[in-house]
């Protein structure tokens, strides 16, 4: 079996995916900052490091084949931080990346963080790396996290449609890909099972939830107003996310998860009724 790096680990992904990793039994490597956070898992062997340390990510990442790369925060200095991380494996002997990338990540796409999914993407294959991206929809998880104090939506969107996929099935299907060299050198688009609009979405979020919650469609002039304050690279991601949305980058609905790990991925709907968590601060 290929020796499998995690990073991470930590976060609302890596951890499921290191914990569907060890209830298959699969030992693993766990690249973490803090050693005192690390999972503790049966066959998790933990690695102290950080993408921008380029020494201490070779060393981590030295003897194994398969890595999960997690995009970096967002943020003016990700793109160094993958430069850092990216270098490191290759100079490590890793073989193969699975990297979580973005729906429609192209150097011109709408939302400016896809564009940075799409440098990345190129970084892993320019460094003789096998890539496999997996080109994540919104997150349903951060769905009710749109949602402001007053129960409204705000973004300008217009009507466009969001396959939201649910972090559950981004690592059910990481762990597939990670366990099959047969998905090597591959593409995915990762989406829920169907896509919606916003006024959807939010109506779906006021059912659980027993509030009003609706969608209010801004213009773009009165999205940067309403963010006026924060840094520009902020607002530029902020009002990208949305315009892609507008756009209909984000509406693609794919058989992936299905295909690859026999079962369909939730619908919103589902996944708001399985993850109270995730609205409960609505409540």
């Amino acid at each position: 079996m290929d020796t499998l790096a995690i990073t991470g680990c930590t976060g609302r992904l890596g951890s499921r995916v290191v914990s569907l990793l060890a209830g298959r039994e699969v030992p693993q490597r766990l690249i973490v900052r803090d050693p005192d956070r690390a999972p503790e898992v049966p066959g998790g062997e933990v690695r102290v490091a950080s993408y921008e340390d380029t020494d201490a990510m070779r060393r981590a990442l030295t003897g194994v084949s398969t890595l999960f790369l997690i995009s970096g925060h967002e943020g003016p200095e990700r793109m160094a931080m993958h430069r850092s991380a990216v270098r490191a494996a290759a100079e490590a002997g890793v073989r193969r990346v699975v990297y979580t990338s973005f729906m429609g990540a192209a150097p011109l796409a709408t939302f400016t963080f896809a564009r940075e999914h799409a440098t990345t993407e190129q970084l892993i294959t320019a460094a003789g790396l096998s890539l496999t991206s997996l080109r994540n929809a919104l997150y349903a998880d951060v769905a009710p996290r749109f949602v402001g104090p007053d129960g409204v939506m705000r973004g300008p969107a217009g009507n466009g449609r969001i396959a939201w996929v649910a972090l559950r099935d981004v690592a059910r299907l990481a762990v597939e890909v990670l366990l099959d060299p047969a998905h090597a050198d591959a593409i995915y688009d990762v989406s829920g099972a169907q896509a919606i609009d916003l006024h959807e979405t939010a109506r779906l979020i006021g059912e659980v939830t027993g509030r009003e919650i609706r969608y209010h469609a801004e213009t773009d002039a009165e999205a940067r107003a309403s963010r006026a304050g924060a840094q520009e690279w902020q607002i530029d991601g902020w009002v990208g996310s949305y315009a892609a949305i507008a756009t209909g980058e984000t509406s693609v609905t794919s058989h992936t998860v299905e295909h690859v790990t026999g079962t369909r991925p939730w619908t919103f709907a589902e996944f708001l009724r399985a993850e109270p968590t995730a609205w409960q601060h609505l409540v």
